[in-house]
């Protein structure tokens, strides 16, 4: 269950704009501390894979190229697909009275 949460959010942060791959790794980190490194990179890696993502290469002040990824048109899909779910889910939960 935490593969598709991590994948759901780092499909929404994508959402926000293109972002390289060493700063969305942090922001999701400040999230999910115990999320590793190797974790987020594999669902970029997948994300493009499968059409969500794609990357393009931006330049830095003083710095090396940096790797950015942003969604198209089948990642805006899925995150949409990803959010209805993560509403159904959460609309269960809160059915069944669990505390959160």
């Amino acid at each position: 269950m935490k593969k598709g949460v991590l994948e759901m959010c780092v499909l929404h942060l994508l959402a926000g704009g293109p972002m390289y791959g060493y700063e969305l790794m942090k922001t999701v980190q400040e999230a999910f501390p115990d999320v590793y490194d190797g974790s987020v990179y594999a669902v970029l890696r997948r994300l493009h894979t499968d059409g969500c993502a794609e990357t393009f290469f931006g330049e830095t002040s003083g710095g090396p190229t940096r790797k950015y990824y942003r969604l198209t048109d089948a990642g805006r899909k899925r995150l949409s697909e990803a959010l209805e779910e993560w509403r159904s889910l959460v609309a269960a939960v809160r059915h069944l009275k669990v505390p959160v």
